[in-house]
């Protein structure tokens, strides 16, 4: 089934800066979703589930966080945190005129969708959580992505010359993940050195006592032998938030090289999501 597609831009003004961010819609209608990606990842990455949810008649809107995809991409670590990123999503619902979505995405996405659960619960209808990073990914983390911030603060001529390099492949001549991974190394050292940077010495997700206060419907999916996304994480905040429902994918890239069962799953989860009454948040 074929879904309308439509690209869109907002613009976020604070302390004297505006940044521009931008989205991309997929069909239509007030059951809205929406999708986050990974951390130094394009929106498009979340391109085949929104078609899929699409097709089954949501309205998905996939959004590039700022520092992200063809989002702005300031140098400035200030200007990024989960919190920050959780400020952009409930901005993005007002800016499409959205009183609620499903909320949801991967890895650094999961924990944007629990930050605006946890600060914005009325705006959230569900949660759509893949990959959630919480205490049992820290030290992996670590060990990921600071190689990465020293490269970008001290050898910035490397991630540079990734982007020079795979600037220029056109993204329709290779297959739609060599794509993504084409997407993701097309970084400026300095936003990467900003975001990195930010991430690290801010908050990564809300506490335990925020994420057990969530009354929204959750779905969980963990990933299994998966460092940097430890299984152990996605089973712990399944069991954090109430009738919260957790799914073990086969393997790390089941949802990206056989999305057939975990896309199903996740669109028995948003019509459920939405057919739910409206439910009261526990601050209310």
């Amino acid at each position: 089934m074929l879904v309308s597609e439509h690209i869109g831009q907002f613009f976020l003004d604070a302390d004297g800066t505006r940044d521009r961010l931008e989205y991309t819609e997929y069909g239509g209608g007030d059951s809205w979703v929406v999708l986050l990606h990974g951390q130094l990842m394009p929106r498009r990455m979340h391109q085949p589930l929104a078609r899929s949810l699409a097709a089954e008649g949501f309205h998905v809107v996939t959004l590039d966080l700022l520092g992200h995809g063809r989002s702005d991409r300031p140098a400035d670590p200030q200007a990024y945190s989960v919190a920050a990123f959780g400020s952009q999503v409930v901005a993005l619902l007002d800016h499409l005129g959205a009183a609620q979505a499903v909320v949801g995405g991967t890895s650094l996405g999961a924990n944007v969708s629990l930050e605006v659960a946890a600060t914005a619960p009325e705006r959230v209808r569900g949660l759509l959580l893949e990959m959630p990073v919480l205490d049992n990914a820290l030290e992996a983390g670590i060990l990921t992505f600071s190689p990465l911030l020293m490269a970008a603060r001290f050898a910035p001529f490397t991630i540079n010359t990734l982007r020079r390099l795979t600037r220029p492949v056109p993204r329709g001549v290779v297959p739609f993940w060599a794509g993504i991974g084409l997407d993701t190394l097309d970084q400026r050292a300095d936003a990467v050195a900003a975001v990195v940077h930010g991430l690290f010495f801010g908050r990564i997700a809300p506490s335990a006592a925020e994420r057990r206060a969530i009354t929204a419907p959750t779905l969980v999916v963990g990933h299994p032998r998966d460092p940097v996304h430890p299984a152990a994480d996605a089973a712990l905040l399944a069991g954090e938030i109430p009738g919260a429902e957790f799914v073990q994918a086969r393997s790390i890239l089941e949802w990206r090289v056989s999305p057939e069962r975990l896309d199903r799953v996740a669109g028995d989860f948003c019509q459920a999501a939405w057919r739910s009454p409206k439910r009261r948040s526990r601050r209310a």
